[in-house]
């Protein structure tokens, strides 16, 4: 049960994106990058060409994330992707020093305690992949489609609040988003303003 005052500190840290860095097209081709994953595995998004892949932006000490982790709903929604195909990267661009900064070890355990499903972990504390794509919080998602190209980014639902309980009847754009490419149709809500704690870069 969530107290008042961890409610009142997650509004405090609300953050709705706004432009920082030059954000990627919808329906442009996603940009490329490669980075060792916490496995010490090398992962290159061009490589993943002919599969759907999803972008999440997280950090486990936001009470954003953490609504979704505890309810369980990013779990459920990273198994049913992953278990469909899809390629599940989740990313953390906090700097070294600032929340939710991890060593890879630290990482999986995290991953292992949240029986969590991505297919790829990545510590980006450089910054450099969260700018490149203008990560602007956690939860920041992004869709990309079969061909490589940018199919949805933005907010996981329309819920806002940092309360456990309004995952329930939130209508969740990433699965929203899956379903309609893997109908062949378009993408009806392709862009929506993220929502959630501001992405700990460095500046």
């Amino acid at each position: 049960m969530i107290n008042t005052v961890k409610l009142a500190l997650a509004a405090a840290m609300l953050f709705v994106a706004t432009p920082a860095f030059a954000a990627p097209e919808i329906g442009a081709t996603a940009p490329d990058f490669e980075a060792v994953d916490i496995n010490g595995e090398t992962f290159k998004l061009s490589d993943q060409k002919g599969k759907n892949v999803v972008l999440e932006w997280t950090n486990h000490q936001c009470p954003f994330v953490v609504k979704h982790y505890d309810t369980g709903n990013m779990q459920k929604i990273q198994k049913a992707a992953t278990d469909d195909g899809v390629v599940w990267v989740s990313i953390v661009s906090s700097a070294d020093g600032r929340q939710g900064h991890t060593t890879p070890e630290e990482a999986k355990k995290i991953v292992a305690d949240a029986n969590a499903h991505p297919s790829v972990k990545i510590l980006d504390a450089s910054g450099e992949i969260g700018k490149l794509y203008d990560a602007q919080t956690t939860p920041h998602m992004y869709v990309i489609n079969k061909e490589g190209a940018l199919v949805y980014a933005g907010a996981i639902d329309d819920n806002s609040s940092p309360r456990h309980e309004t995952v329930d009847g939130a209508k969740n754009y990433v699965t929203a988003a899956l379903a309609d490419i893997k109908a062949d149709r378009p993408v009806e809500v392709s862009s929506t303003q993220a929502y959630g704690c501001g992405v700990k870069y460095n500046n």
